[in-house]
Order: structure tokens, then sequence, then C-alpha cells
């Protein structure tokens, strides 16, 4: 088989519930939808009488190094023999019609599918052909639907990102340390109330010295405004010391420029 490189070093021996793709019309598809397992820790693949046949030298070109998922998939003639060896069995489906069973979202799938993982049973998740879904048949092998909410006037989604959605959920699923919100500070940190305060200090004893604050009724109310701003976010300590630097430079500047201004204590950080 031509196009491979031996991709990323995935461990296909871990844990997870089995994407299965119910007759899957193209290859490049298929190994979309690789690389979209990759993205979310998911490594076993199953594919269900491809209409192409298998294996197929595109998917290895379009998998972006998720070779091995390729290279271990499993080939399948039908969906009652994909499925036979599982102990619980999801299928995405997008308009579920004459039947009554759960419906989960994606996120309550993956939850789900943790849950199952968890107890040490095995799982798999039915992806229908790109041009018809899954059949009756194949729905009927099932314990569980899976819709994705989207904008009901543009629901449709393609092969792999339909895959992507649901690894992204078993990924979030498996790691709930992660926090919905952070600030990247890299080599910084956030400033702590002590380190701004004597930031606005310097701050507001320069803009007493220009003239700016010279308002004495409309001083309090900017002041306020001017530590609003500051206490809004979280600014770090690589930040204020970059403003310390502008506000003694601009005070510089202005000094050169023979404005004078009132005796006050040194703040730190200043020159």
């Amino acid at each position: 088989m031509t196009g491979r490189d031996g991709g990323a070093l995935l461990d296909t021996a871990l844990p997870g519930p089995a994407v299965i793709l119910v007759r899957p019309q193209l290859a490049e598809n298929i190994g979309a939808a690789a690389r979209a397992m990759a993205n979310g820790g998911l490594f076993h693949l199953r594919l269900v009488a491809p209409r192409d046949g298998w294996p197929q030298e595109k998917a290895w070109r379009t998998a972006s190094g998720a070779d091995r998922i390729l290279d271990a998939a499993r080939l399948f003639p039908d969906v009652a023999a994909a499925v036979a060896d599982l102990h619980r069995v999801f299928a995405t489906c997008p308009r579920p019609r004459h039947v009554i069973t759960p419906v989960l979202t994606a996120r309550g799938a993956g939850a789900e599918l943790r849950a199952i993982a968890s107890r040490g049973l095995s799982a798999g998740i039915l992806f229908g052909p790109e041009r018809a879904g899954l059949e009756a048949e194949d729905l009927g092998r099932t314990d569980a639907l899976v819709r994705y909410p989207l904008n009901p006037s543009f629901p449709s989604l393609n092969l792999a990102q339909a895959v992507m959605v649901m690894a992204y959920e078993w990924w979030l699923a498996g790691d709930p340390d992660i926090p919905p919100r952070r600030l990247m500070t890299n080599e910084t940190r956030v400033a702590t109330k002590a380190e701004l305060e004597n930031f606005l200090r310097h701050l507001l004893a320069e803009l007493d010295a220009s003239g700016f604050l010279r308002n004495a009724q409309k001083r309090p109310g900017m002041v306020r405004n001017i530590r609003h701003f500051f206490s809004r976010g979280e600014v770090t300590e690589q930040e204020l010391a970059t403003l310390h630097g502008v506000v003694t430079e601009l005070s510089r500047g202005r000094r050169q420029h023979g404005r004078l201004e009132p005796d006050r204590p040194a703040v730190a950080g200043r020159d």
C-alpha cells in the first residue's frame, strides 16, 4: 500500500468505544474520519461493507498521520457482525422516526460512553453512509440514538465531522479538570492586587502631575473609572511592568519639555 509513512505514534490498544462506519462510500472520508478519531483519542475503527472495498490507498492519504488506526481497522460484512462482541451500541441519527428509544446529545453520549468503559464493558458508535444514513434495521441493533443539537435550518455534517463531534465529547468527558475558561499567561502570571495597586498609585501620581486629573469635582469619578478598567480582567505581572515603563517614559518626556511637577513620594516600579 503506497501513500503511508508510518504516521503518528498512536496506541491503538487503549480502551475506548469502536467507531463503526456503516457502508462508507469514499476512501477519503474513511481517512478523514480516522484523523478525527485520533484527535479525540478514539482508536478502534470498524468498517461495514465499504462500497469500494478495503483497503483503499486514498484513505491513508487523507488520514494525516492516523495511519495506525487504518492499519488496525477491522472489516465486517454487516452491522450484526460488527457489533456482535460489544455490550452497548449507540447510533448517530439525525432524524429518528417511528422508534421508541433513548436519545442522547453528543455530550450526553460522551459521558455515557465513559461510564460504560469504567465498568469494563465494550461499546461502539454507528455512523451511517454519507448519502442515506443508517437504515431501520441498523438502528434496531442499537441501545440509544445520538443527535447533535445543531442549527435546525442546516444540520448537515459530513462523515468526518460527525465522527469529530463524538471524538471531542469522548475526550472532554474523560478529563473533568479541563476548565471551560482560562487565561494563557505563558512565562508570566496574573498580578496580585498589591502589584495592581502599586501600579495604580504610579499612574495616578503621574496623571495628577500632568494635570489630567486637575478637575477636583470630576477627579473621584475619573479615578474610579481608571481603577475599574484595570480591575475588570486578569492583568499579568508582565503587563504591569510594561505599563510602569510606559508611564515612566511619559513622565520623563514631560520633564524634558520643562513641565513642572509637584513633589510626591516615590512609587515602586518607577524610575
